[in-house]
């Protein structure tokens, strides 16, 4: 099999080590650049996804903070699909339409309904509370679905190449045995073979890493920022709609 194709074994000492790598040695190579494939298929992804979230949020952001009535976006359908935040504040609003009005149903009714529904007690805006606080679990977790693969290649792409590195030498070793010629040049073909794969699992756990650690400070700072909003949309929910206890 041949992969001189491949970027990794470019130059003229790796292709001279994956030539004289071991069955053992080039199965995991195989292994390790198809971990590669997901890896950067996953951090691509995510990139782009957080990247349209992020700028969805803030034109969200924006549209709320500057309307008087917390529920006006929620009237005029105007929708943030690739926000979390947006899902969360949806998911309040409906749940607070439908204690105000027995119905989250939008129609050309709706202003005229919340304008005459009554206030709701504190077990009513409570049932809201915990409907934002499921949304924001639900989003919180498809943001982070998909990194444990980061993680994976992480943590076990050296481990798998160290073991590559240490069958093939094991080979080596033993080759020089049987051959009983125990010289550098008997032995620097096998130990070469051997210690590529190790090389291609930090490449693959290098990228890995510094990719894993960019977007899983992403997501925490985008949680953070959700949760702290369901907060805010609560109070403003309480605010408006909340029965005075007087």
């Amino acid at each position: 099999m041949n992969f001189c194709f491949c970027p990794l074994l470019a130059s003229g000492g790796l292709v001279f080590a994956f030539e004289n790598s071991n069955v053992a040695g080039k199965a995991v190579i195989c292994l390790l650049l198809l971990g590669s494939i997901f890896s950067w298929s996953v951090m691509i992804t995510k990139f782009f996804f957080l990247r349209q979230a992020r700028r969805e949020t803030v034109l969200f952001l924006k549209r709320y903070r500057m309307s008087r009535d917390p529920l006006e976006i929620f009237r005029d359908q105007k929708s943030y699909p690739q926000s979390p935040t947006a899902t969360v504040y949806q998911a309040g609003a409906e749940e607070l339409c439908f204690h105000l009005l027995g119905s989250a149903e939008i129609d050309e009714t709706l202003n005229a309904r919340l304008r005459g529904a009554d206030p709701i007690d504190a077990t009513a805006m409570a049932s809201v509370r915990s409907s934002m606080e499921r949304a924001s679990g639900e989003e919180a977790l498809k943001m982070d679905s998909q990194l444990i693969l980061l993680a994976t290649a992480v943590s076990g792409a050296p481990f798998l190449g160290l073991l590559g590195t240490v069958w093939g030498i094991m080979d080596a070793f033993s080759d020089v045995a049987r051959a009983d010629q125990a010289s550098l040049a008997a032995l620097a073909p096998g130990v070469s073979g051997a210690l590529i794969t190790t090389v291609t699992g930090l490449v693959v756990a290098i990228p890995a890493m510094f990719g894993y650690n960019f977007l899983i400070t992403s997501v925490r700072g985008m949680t953070v920022e959700m949760e702290n909003f369901a907060a805010e949309a609560a109070s403003d929910f309480e605010h408006k709609y909340l029965k005075s206890r007087g």
